[in-house]
């Protein structure tokens, strides 16, 4: 689909980029891809088991696990679409990627990132609902309403982005075709081209400003609302069960939104010139969400941590 979209300017867009890797650290890369070797690892079994436990324990079949089982499959695709081209440059120095896989990544690296944000503000308003109007809960957040909302997810996170390999590949590169990252990075492809870039800049601007600041804004109302329905609670037991009950998703808010507006803010505001500190921070953006949420929800969340016992805990058997 993007090819076919993207196959009319193809004399523009050079048929092989490079990924520079880590400035100034490239001597080092093979003790570097340790770490991402165990990122990678971490985000394959953490995502992988949550997803095999909510499909596979009816129990779980609720909207909040329906959303969480949406985030392990983005942050599947997120690292499966980055992190093995990142250790085949650590490892084999595997710097060439054509235009076509370039391109490609630009689309999930985007699309898919958007739609991480998007399944946040689905589960905010699922915490909202349970705590705020837990009697109306199974009312308000129907199957048929769960799955309209993770259509939404989907459909808003592809529109978004969609544009985005077209435009960087609309313009002309006669310059360097070296990208100083570890993958294909929307405007850090831009930055090669030798045209005018309003467009793309000023695109991707709005973009991230309707993401980030729209999400973090309705994120943050619906906490609001969360305070100040909890602290009206009769004990201290309810709301102690109200913290336990937002925590896991508090964590996992920061972890994305965290790296992701230092990036953004380095991209836009920082040096021209890229570091070794803003590729690490840049590979963090991406990484440290999938790696750390379903560690933080395999600890905080109780069902899940029942089931995932009773699948590793060995049958009594009976000596009679």
């Amino acid at each position: 689909m993007i090819t076919t979209i993207l196959s009319n300017n193809s004399q523009l867009f050079p048929h092989t980029l490079f990924l520079a890797g880590i400035p100034g650290l490239h001597a080092a890369h093979i003790r570097i891809s340790l770490p991402f070797c165990f990122i990678f690892f971490v985000v394959v079994t953490g995502n992988g088991v949550l997803l095999f436990l909510i499909l596979t324990e009816c129990s779980l079949h609720q909207p909040m696990f329906f959303f969480l089982a949406m985030l392990s499959f983005v942050d599947l695709v997120l690292s499966l679409s980055t992190l093995p081209k990142m250790l085949a440059i650590f490892w084999f120095g595997a710097t060439a990627i054509s235009s076509h896989f370039c391109l490609s990544q630009i689309f999930f690296i985007h699309a898919f990132s958007a739609m991480e944000s998007g399944v946040l503000v689905a589960m905010a308003l699922d915490r909202f609902v349970t705590i705020c109007n837990p009697l109306h809960y199974g009312i308000i957040l129907t199957p048929i309403v769960v799955a309209k909302i993770g259509g939404l997810v989907v459909l808003r996170g592809v529109g978004l982005t969609i544009s985005f390999p077209s435009l960087a590949h609309r313009l002309p590169y006669c310059g360097s075709h070296t990208i100083a990252y570890t993958y294909c990075e929307h405007m850090a492809v831009v930055k090669l081209a030798c045209g005018a870039t309003t467009v793309d800049n000023l695109y991707a601007f709005v973009v991230a400003i309707f993401l980030g600041v729209g999400d973090v804004t309705f994120i943050a109302y619906s906490y609001g609302q969360i305070v100040r329905t909890v602290i009206h609670f009769p004990s201290p037991e309810a709301h102690a069960t109200a913290g336990s009950t937002c925590t896991a998703h508090v964590c996992v808010i920061l972890f994305f939104y965290g790296p992701g507006f230092l990036f953004v803010v380095m991209q836009r505001f920082g040096p021209h010139t890229v570091s070794a500190a803003k590729v690490i921070l840049a590979n963090l953006y991406l990484l440290f969400p999938p790696a750390l949420d379903p560690i933080v929800y395999g600890v905080k969340t109780k069902q899940i941590r029942d089931r995932l016992f009773k699948i590793l805990s060995p049958k009594q058997i009976d000596p009679t």
